[in-house]
């Protein structure tokens, strides 16, 4: 269950940080609003996460999660470059989310 309450606190991290685009600069009230309750419930659920898992390993997979899929929506949704490099250093980082995963005992 530790996992699956992981996978949605990245999944809220990469909503959340994807949303922070659209509050520009929390000067637009509902985005501002959702933006906060994303960040809110990404922790909580985090934290709930990190109760069972090893915090590193927790941590480590949260900030992977959410770095890959805010660069990976910034290229599908807000037309950010999409370039070789991109893209590459976007699987590094899923090949450490797994390889943390594989590597936590749990």
């Amino acid at each position: 269950m530790a996992w699956v309450l992981l996978l949605v606190a990245g999944l809220l991290e990469v909503a959340w940080s994807i949303g922070m685009k659209y509050t520009e600069g929390f000067t637009r009230l509902w985005p501002s609003v959702f933006t906060g309750l994303g960040i809110v419930a990404s922790m909580m659920l985090l934290s709930q996460a990190a109760k069972t898992l090893p915090i590193g390993t927790a941590y480590g997979v949260w900030v992977g999660i959410g770095a890959a899929g805010a660069a990976v929506l910034g290229m599908v949704v807000l037309n950010e470059p999409v370039t070789a490099a991109r893209i590459f250093f976007v699987c590094l980082l899923l090949v450490a989310v797994v390889g943390l995963k594989a590597t936590s005992g749990h």
